[in-house]
């Protein structure tokens, strides 16, 4: 299964301190995914990184959009039988997004 999300940031590191912003925003990305598709065993893309923390450690962006995979893990002896795939998705405005499911 592959959706696409628009992940508001904003609302989620409100109040957090400064130094502690984009530390929290990977972490708060991490969580959401657990919460949408249901697996524990979360990879985040190099580039969604790149993308939150691009402005520094103070100032992530205040929305996300990305794509997330829910893939079969292939380690026999792994843990958990699925982990999901985060990855980043370039839009020009967040206006009029909704959550969107992915043909693969």
């Amino acid at each position: 299964v592959t959706r696409e999300y628009t992940i508001h940031l904003h609302k989620r590191l409100h109040s957090i301190s400064f130094k502690k912003r984009a530390p929290r925003a990977i972490k708060e990305i991490r969580k959401f995914v657990e919460r949408e598709m249901k697996t524990k065993n979360v990879r985040i893309d190099t580039n969604v990184n790149k993308l939150v923390w691009g402005r520094g450690i103070r100032k992530p962006p205040t929305r996300v959009r990305v794509r997330i995979a829910r893939k079969r893990n292939e380690d026999e002896n792994a843990a958990e039988a699925l982990y999901s795939l985060v990855t980043p998705v370039d839009v020009d405005t967040f206006k009029g997004l909704s959550t969107v499911t992915v043909a693969e």
